[in-house]
């Protein structure tokens, strides 16, 4: 899909799409999919691939499998064992990046 995204509740996406997106709810990018453009969401969990900026005006959760090339702002943001960033990572809240171990499989 191409173009600009604009979605009033949760969004799951499985596949590519390019362009930017607000979603007023929870963002699921699953593993192996891909995301060119910037993001602004209330929550997101990041499993695949983004290219661009994600902006969660709540909770960022980026997963082992997760790629993102771009600067991450959230007020809360946590980040597991292998997850790649490449860019700023900003925190609204007075507090530090999670890190974890992602027990998922």
């Amino acid at each position: 899909m191409t173009g600009r995204l604009t979605c009033e509740g949760d969004l799951v996406v499985a596949g590519a799409i390019q362009g930017e997106t607000r979603v007023r709810g929870a963002l699921t990018l699953l593993e192996g999919s891909r995301w060119e453009g910037d993001l602004e969401v209330t929550n997101a969990v990041i499993g695949g691939e983004v290219e661009g900026n994600v902006i969660a005006s709540d909770r960022l959760e980026i997963l082992r499998s997760a790629r993102v090339q771009g600067s991450v702002h959230a007020r809360t943001i946590a980040v597991a064992e292998g997850a790649i960033i490449n860019g700023e990572i900003g925190m609204t809240a007075d507090t530090q990046v999670i890190r974890f171990q992602e027990k998922r499989k």
